[in-house]
């Protein structure tokens, strides 16, 4: 009776070691899992991040691209797109203190860079260009630099 007693013991214990094997295996696959979703996660933000930027600023370049409608000015020290130029009310697309700004106004009403709205997170932004093409050097909040060559289809006129 005693040889039973001890065997059914040892296949309780064998039992348990085996779940646990089996609960330590689901726990590894679990966090190795979580930390692939964790790196893709930010590995998208970063990417959303970049091409946002570039994507906006060619966005709103190619609505207003009409001739004589574009033109790049210095905006209180920064490089700024002036869009909608000849309108009654035109856009401002530049960076200042560390965000990509935009500024919907008339242009004599006297605004101020800081008076815009923050649209992304931007550390630097530089424009320059000629008569038919803009290019743009965007620097991000992490560091990670793009530049994007524009062509101006309907543009002819170009201004520092």
């Amino acid at each position: 009776m005693k040889r039973n007693t001890v065997k059914h013991r040892l296949d309780g214990l064998a039992a348990l070691l085996l779940f646990a094997v089996f609960a330590v295996c689901i726990l590894m696959v679990l966090l190795t899992g979580a930390d692939a979703y964790r790196n893709l996660t930010q590995r998208d933000d970063t990417a959303h991040e970049e091409r946002t930027c570039v994507q906006y600023i060619t966005q709103r370049v190619r609505q207003a691209d009409a001739s004589g409608s574009i033109a790049v000015e210095d905006f209180g020290g920064a490089d700024c797109l002036v869009l909608g130029l000849g309108e009654e009310y035109m856009t401002r697309i530049y960076c200042w203190d560390g965000s990509l700004m935009e500024l919907y106004s008339a242009p004599e009403d006297g605004l101020n860079p800081e008076d815009g709205e923050p649209i992304l997170a931007l550390e630097s932004m530089t424009i320059s260009g000629s008569e038919r093409e803009i290019t743009i050097d965007v620097t991000d909040s992490q560091g990670q630099s793009q530049r994007v060559y524009l062509a101006l289809r309907g543009g002819e006129r170009w201004s520092r």
